[in-house]
């Protein structure tokens, strides 16, 4: 509801912040309830890719009461089982890319309405399990077709990683290795990623990382070497790839895996464009947990040392260009990243940087309440960079 003020001669209009509205953070569907409305906006947000339809979103959130769990998880249910039925339906009577599209939705929302349960909860485990099997489902009748593949890990351990290759391709081509946050599947980049890589000739490898994926339990937890070496791994699974070309492979870190591509790009050297956070997330946890052994103010500390902790970062390591990319409403200060990477520059370090504005929306967290401009900007720049010869 909008409500008016008076503001000297001046009529001011102010926004029921009880009610859903849009501002700078994107879509706040119960504004009480942050974290309900961030997966919401999440959600919605993927309509425009693919991976729900507004509609469906508006119904699931009418159900909803954010005080009750349970509501979250069948609304969301509800939904994605509906779309499972559509997608087995279109198969049967031939119809390839009505079955794609529902798979995709149902995925998606498999992932959602698991999103707030308890990991003892055998219905996370379900919901997981089914959106596994929309999405392997999707690879298995997309074109071209997509593969399952795996690579070996610790105590008889494997990852698993989905490869999609680039269509009409004869002969070896760009690939591009996308990392998701430890809270995210590699299953959420299937309706985000693959129409942008293959539109630019480019193949696409999504990758669970130690601790990530459907099949990490509460007792994984990164150790200091596990990304890195992961990622390496990744690697050298896609240089014996005879349809890749190893000399043009980049890094695509989405969102908070932007601080596990740097980490990435920063131990192995074959990479020759990466999408990363330039070491800028380690810098402030390393200048918070010192201010807090110091007393101090974590924000003024960062902001007076900038330079100093810059030529301790991790990023001095990378040798191929860097993409920087963030929202204005961002998690981390826009200010502080720009000097970070200005500093960087200066210490002769190739990186671009990209602040999404809120006029141009895409400035929430990973683009999230616009994940298309987000895109387009970043594998333009991937396209733009594996162009080249190293």
């Amino acid at each position: 509801m909008l409500q008016k003020e008076k503001l000297g001669d001046e009529t001011i209009i102010a926004i029921d912040r009880t009610a859903p509205f849009y501002d700078s953070r994107g879509w706040m569907q119960w504004p009480g309830n942050e974290n309900y409305s961030f997966q919401f906006m999440r959600v919605l947000g993927a309509a425009q890719e693919g991976g729900s339809t507004v509609s469906e979103c508006l119904l699931a959130a009418s159900g909803i009461d954010p005080a009750c769990e349970e509501s979250w998880y069948q609304q969301w249910k509800k939904a994605a089982d509906l779309n499972k039925a559509r997608g087995d339906i279109a198969l049967a009577r031939g119809h390839i890319k009505t079955a794609l599209s529902n798979w995709l939705r149902a995925a998606n929302y498999y992932r959602t309405a698991q999103a707030f349960m308890n990991a003892c909860d055998v219905r996370q485990d379900t919901a997981l399990s089914q959106m596994l099997a929309c999405s392997q489902l999707y690879l298995r009748h997309v074109t071209p077709v997509g593969e399952v593949v795996e690579i070996a890990w610790s105590d008889d351990k494997t990852l698993q990683g989905y490869f999609l290759p680039a269509p009409g391709r004869s002969r070896r081509a760009p690939v591009v290795v996308c990392i998701g946050a430890p809270d995210q599947y590699k299953e959420e980049h299937l309706y985000r990623m693959p129409r942008y890589a293959h539109e630019r000739g480019l193949s696409l490898l999504l990758v669970d990382l130690p601790g990530q994926g459907y099949r990490r339990t509460a007792n994984d937890a990164f150790g200091r070497y596990d990304i890195e070496t992961a990622i390496s791994n990744w690697i050298d699974y896609l240089v014996d790839r005879s349809d890749v070309d190893p000399r043009r492979i980049a890094i695509f870190g989405d969102g908070l895996g932007a601080s596990f591509a740097t980490r990435g790009a920063g131990f192995d050297d074959r990479f020759a464009a990466a999408v990363c956070d330039a070491g800028i997330w380690d810098l402030h946890e390393r200048a918070f947990l010192a201010t807090r052994l110091s007393g101090g103010t974590a924000t003024a500390d960062f902001a007076g040392d900038i330079d100093k902790l810059c030529r301790s970062s991790i990023a001095r390591n990378i040798r191929c260009p860097m993409l920087v990319a963030l929202g204005e409403h961002d998690w981390l200060d826009t200010s502080h990243v720009t000097r970070c990477c200005n500093a960087l520059i200066a210490d002769g370090q190739d990186i671009d940087l990209k602040i999404f504005s809120a006029s141009e929306t895409a400035a929430s967290h990973a683009q999230l309440d616009n994940p298309t401009i987000g895109n387009e900007f970043i594998f333009d720049w991937i396209a733009d960079r594996l162009g080249r010869k190293r």
